[in-house]
């Protein structure tokens, strides 16, 4: 659900009257920037290569940020397509009137799948030969072309074409008249480790791979396709990872893949996760908190409930590790977060009440909780952090 605030005053306790519906923020909610959204894309794009695209990767309801003001502010900032994980992903952007070219980076292998890809101008990506002539006879029956997109794999071993059967292939894919080959491309496994720029790491031997390919299949007189293979961190390696375009996800909405490299300080987190206190409790010495009382305060403690907890997607895991943004300071969560709420320290506050509402993620003044934060604490992945977020938690666009 997506709701746009109008009120530039939607601070931290003064949350917009909703006549005649439920408050979006009356519990937990995520705030989106789309401005924010579009200025990190400018900010990319002025990094890349002289002529190289940019395509934003909305995959995933936009990184659980809303994929249609995703789009439309990638677009705003200069994004010229959008990449998607599923055919219906692609079909529900169409349906907001987004007419960019956009790509479905899933395997689609059935014919059905195929040809409502075909009708809802969409480019599938193509793995097989035996998908190319599906394509070629959805294109030939409707007296058109069928725009589509080759993967080779060069080390994910995931989705592509074997490299030695693609060059083998490629002059009867190109023979195929009802196709138009509008890029080959492929995906870095490990572009965002410690040792990517060295001539011998396993991203640098990628792209050699994959620069061989394009050189075996003479692809510098193919002018109209479109060449790519870097992601977000991929990216940040150099306009040596440019080519035609890039495939750009997390630093779209302002996070670092690579932590150590500083020259991404310009990005501007898009997402604030914020969540109001429910109800207020003191409790003494000794008493333990939530199931298993695996937390017990060791000296009078006063609690905030939160109502957040892990059906929203807030990973369980992240029980006792965590903190919380009121008024500028950080306050500890405490116990284990159980399915619709969380427990907060809140001992050391004299103003935060029943209804304040509180930071999960985003930044206050000098304090910040980002989702590499998160992902650090629990051994996981700020991709997975964002991609967690359920429905229930509406989106707001707040600009």
């Amino acid at each position: 659900m997506q709701i746009i605030l109008n009120n530039k005053k939607n601070n931290l306790d003064n949350s917009p009257s909703f006549e005649g519906e439920i408050d979006p923020t009356q519990r937990a909610w995520i705030e989106v920037s789309g401005k924010a959204i579009e200025a990190n894309v400018r900010q990319l794009i002025s990094k890349l290569k002289n002529n190289c695209e940019f395509m934003a990767v909305v995959k995933a309801d936009g990184y659980g940020h809303d994929a249609k003001v995703v789009s439309e502010s990638a677009i705003k900032g200069g994004a010229s397509q959008l990449g998607v994980a599923t055919l219906k992903e692609g079909i529900k952007l169409r349906s907001f009137g987004i007419n960019v070219p956009i790509l479905v980076l899933g395997n689609l292998y059935a014919k059905k799948d195929l040809l409502t890809c075909f009708r809802n101008d969409l480019m599938p990506t193509v793995s097989t030969i035996r998908e190319c002539l599906i394509c070629n006879n959805i294109g030939k029956s409707n007296d058109l072309k069928f725009s589509i997109h080759l993967k080779v794999d060069t080390g994910m071993s995931r989705l592509g074409f074997d490299c030695i059967q693609f060059v083998q292939q490629f002059d009867n894919i190109k023979s195929l008249e009802n196709i138009a080959i509008k890029g080959i491309y492929s995906h870095l496994a490990c572009a965002d480790e410690d040792n990517a720029l060295n001539p011998k790491s396993r991203t640098q031997l990628q792209r050699k791979k994959f620069l061989e390919l394009l050189n075996l299949i003479n692809i510098d007189k193919k002018k109209n396709i479109k060449i790519h293979l870097a992601n977000s961190a991929g990216m940040i390696l150099g306009k040596d990872f440019h080519f035609d375009m890039v495939r750009v996800g997390l630093s779209m909405y302002g996070y670092e893949p690579v932590v150590k490299i500083n020259e991404q300080s310009f990005l501007k987190p898009a997402l604030f996760l914020k969540a109001k206190v429910t109800f207020v409790r003191t409790i003494e010495k000794g008493i333990g908190v939530s199931y298993g009382n695996k937390f017990v305060c060791d000296r009078k403690t006063k609690l905030a409930v939160l109502s957040i907890g892990y059906a929203d997607g807030i990973i369980r895991n992240l029980s006792g590790k965590i903190s919380l943004i009121y008024n500028k300071k950080l306050y500890p969560q405490v116990g284990s977060i159980t399915m619709d709420q969380m427990m907060v320290d809140i001992t050391d506050s004299d103003d935060i009440k029943v209804g304040s509402t509180m930071l999960l993620l985003g930044y206050q003044g000098k304090e910040a909780i980002s989702p590499i934060d998160w992902a650090d604490k629990c051994n996981s992945i700020p991709w997975e952090i964002l991609c967690s977020f359920k429905n229930r938690l509406p989106r707001v666009q707040v600009d």
